[in-house]
């Protein structure tokens, strides 16, 4: 029980000395800019102006503070809550769907991903007092609603790709049945 009293001191000590308030952000801030930098080379092969542009853009989100780590304290969590349901769905599908099938599955996943996306970032912004869509707690379900309009319109588009009965002169729409030859069934 004295590791636990211990390991729960430390956690104390880095609150009261502002790690998760300061240092954290900064270094996940300092992260990101650097391996989006890094990885797009947008200045040439410099590192050093990428740590100093690094550096720059995580001291200044630091400067709102009241807002940058409250945000990254509501966010997380609830990050890990759509992450462990989405875990639970990609489990669920790979034990009891086909491996031919799994193509159609990993859209509606996707599109379970981005509802669950949209929710966690609009609890977050309402958690913290900014209700930018203008929307009340109730209208919750009208924004699922749209997104998954919104993605059976996208996947509808998408799927409707290329057939090869389409490239034959004279079918403007691809039919299943124009290629099978039912006097072989």
């Amino acid at each position: 029980m004295a590791f636990y009293n211990s390991l729960q001191d430390i956690f104390y000590q880095w609150e009261y000395i502002g790690v998760f308030d300061y240092i954290l952000p900064f270094l996940l801030v300092f992260a990101v800019v650097f391996g989006i930098l890094s990885s797009t080379k947008f200045l040439g092969k410099n590192r050093a102006v990428y740590v100093i542009i690094a550096v720059v853009i995580g001291l200044l989100a630091l400067r709102w503070q009241n807002f940058f780590s409250v945000f990254l304290a509501e966010i997380f969590p609830k990050l890990g809550v759509g992450l462990a349901i989405i875990l639970s769905l990609l489990i669920l599908v790979g034990m009891f769907i086909a491996e031919d099938e799994t193509r159609y599955w990993s859209w509606g996943l996707a599109s379970i991903g981005a509802v669950i996306a949209l929710i966690i970032v609009y609890q977050t912004f309402e958690k913290l007092g900014y209700n930018t869509w203008g929307f009340g707690s109730d209208s919750a379900g009208l924004i699922i609603l749209a997104v998954l309009l919104i993605a059976l319109i996208i996947a509808v588009a998408v799927s409707g790709g290329k057939h090869e009965g389409s490239k034959k002169p004279g079918n403007a729409v691809w039919l299943p049945w124009r290629d099978v030859d039912f006097a072989k069934s």
